[in-house]
């Protein structure tokens, strides 16, 4: 698991949030912030340490979901003035391109037959 790429990415993200989020003093939404963030690569080990397909998937599908809760916090942070645009943006690059690493994962370990019901391998 230390060599995906998508969880060595998500430790970077999570890290990186930790710094963009030093100065906020809004607890309530640095706490919330970097929650999500540490959600991503906590949930994609947590899945990976599992012992069945459809168990890694739902630890996968959830780390997902943390980007996209990622991504809208920004949004907000950025928005409400909580966080400098220019150094958010990057961090809600780099989460929606982890969303899309994650959703390439997901379809790798959920096989769907002709109806498009979930197996897994």
């Amino acid at each position: 698991m230390r060599n995906l790429e998508v969880w060595q990415r998500g430790c970077r993200l999570a890290v990186s949030t930790y710094h963009l989020s030093r100065d906020c003093r809004d607890f309530g939404f640095r706490d919330q912030l970097t929650r999500s963030a540490l959600s991503i690569p906590s949930n994609i080990a947590e899945g990976y340490e599992r012992e069945s397909n459809r168990e890694r998937v739902r630890f996968l599908r959830i780390s997902k979901g943390s980007c996209g809760e990622f991504w809208t916090q920004l949004l907000i942070g950025i928005e409400a003035g909580l966080i400098p645009k220019d150094q958010a943006q990057p961090l809600r690059t780099e989460s929606a391109e982890i969303a899309k690493m994650l959703s390439g994962l997901i379809k790798h370990f959920e096989v769907r037959d002709e109806d498009g019901i979930p197996r897994y391998s």
